[in-house]
């Protein structure tokens, strides 16, 4: 994901953070003084889940997966809603995630266990 053109994105549309994080994923990105690099990432992790569980765009709210931090720090996933009755029927048990990003780019891959 360009960081760039996200970040433009979310300048014209101010609430579109508030439809697709939860509150700590940008209480977490709200930590740095530029959030961007961190929201991009955890959007790329709600895309990729997405295609992990074999649907598209429109599925679930992208709020219904949120990208939580492990004890290790690691990244995680807590899915709800619609996404987590999408999991369920398909035998999801666990989730592995890894987040990057540059001054450029963010990127996620996600993989369902």
């Amino acid at each position: 994901m360009d960081l760039e053109r996200f970040r433009a994105v979310l300048g014209r549309t101010p609430r579109l953070a508030l439809r697709v994080f939860t509150e700590e994923e940008r209480h977490y990105a709200a930590r740095q003084a530029d959030p961007t690099r961190r929201l991009a990432a955890r959007f790329a992790a709600k895309e990729a889940t997405m295609k992990a569980l074999g649907v598209g765009l429109g599925a679930f709210a992208f709020r219904d997966v949120e990208v939580v931090g492990l004890p290790s720090q690691a990244p995680s996933l807590r899915l709800s809603g619609r996404a987590a009755e999408l999991a369920a029927r398909a035998g999801v048990r666990e989730w592995k995630v890894s987040l990057t990003h540059s001054d450029l780019i963010a990127e996620a891959v996600v993989i369902a266990i």
